[in-house]
C-alpha cells in the first residue's frame, strides 16, 4: 500500500461523491497519526481533531451544518462519506507555549504573532490528512463550516477550539469535477518571483 510522493501530490483532488462503505479502523488511525505529525510553531501542537465515524455521527454533523435541509444540493454523494474529521486550532496552546522559558513571551500577547500560526499549523495537519487519503486510495474533501456554533453545540466543542473546516473521507464513487477546475492550474511563471517581486 502507498505510492510515490509525486503521484500522491498529482492525484490529490477534492472528491465530492463517496461510497458509504465504512473505513477499516487502521486507515482512520493512519490518517490521524499522520495529521499529528504536522509541523507546529515551537512544537506547540495546538491542533486537535473531532472524528465522526458512521452514519449516526456523520448525520448529526450534516444536520448541524445544513439546518435548512439538503434539497437541491449539487453533490448529494458527499453525505455518504463514512468519516468526517474536523481539525480544530487551539490558539491558547501557542500563547502558553511561547510564554515558556525557552521562548520568553510571558505576556502572552497575541499581537506578537505576525500571522496566526495556530490556524496555519492546523491547516498543515489538514493537508496531511488529504495527502494520506490519496496514499491510501481514498477520496477526501476539505470544506468550510458556516454553522460553527451549531457544530459546537452538537458535539460539545469548547469555545477555545476553532474549527478551520471539515474533511469528508471515504471510498470515492464516480464523480464529476467542480466547475472551478475549468480555470486550470496557474503556471509556475505566474506565481513564482525569483530574487524579487
Amino acid at each position: 500500500m502507498g505510492m510515490e510522493f509525486q503521484d500522491v501530490v498529482r492525484r490529490r483532488r477534492m472528491v465530492r461523491n463517496f461510497d458509504d462503505r465504512p473505513l477499516p479502523p487502521e486507515l482512520v488511525e493512519r490518517l490521524l497519526d499522520n495529521a499529528r505529525r504536522a509541523p507546529s510553531a515551537g512544537f506547540s501542537q495546538g491542533f486537535e481533531f473531532l472524528v465522526l465515524e458512521g452514519r449516526e455521527q456523520t448525520e448529526r454533523f450534516w444536520q448541524a451544518t445544513f439546518p435548512q435541509g439538503r434539497e437541491g444540493f449539487q453533490w448529494p454523494g458527499l453525505f455518504r462519506a463514512p468519516l468526517i474529521i474536523v481539525p480544530l486550532a487551539h490558539k491558547q496552546a501557542y500563547l502558553d507555549r511561547y510564554a515558556e522559558p525557552d521562548k520568553g513571551w510571558t505576556d502572552r500577547d497575541e499581537s506578537r504573532w505576525p500571522v496566526p500560526f495556530w490556524l496555519i499549523d492546523t491547516g498543515f495537519a489538514a493537508l496531511l490528512i488529504l495527502l494520506t487519503a490519496v496514499d491510501l486510495g481514498l477520496g477526501a474533501l476539505f470544506f468550510g463550516i458556516t454553522q460553527v456554533e451549531r457544530v459546537r453545540a452538537a458535539f460539545g466543542v469548547p469555545d477555545a477550539y476553532q474549527p478551520i473546516g471539515a474533511i469528508a473521507v471515504g471510498y470515492p464513487a464516480p464523480d464529476r469535477p467542480s466547475a472551478s477546475l475549468k480555470r486550470g492550474r496557474r503556471p509556475l511563471a505566474e506565481i513564482v518571483h525569483r530574487g524579487q517581486w
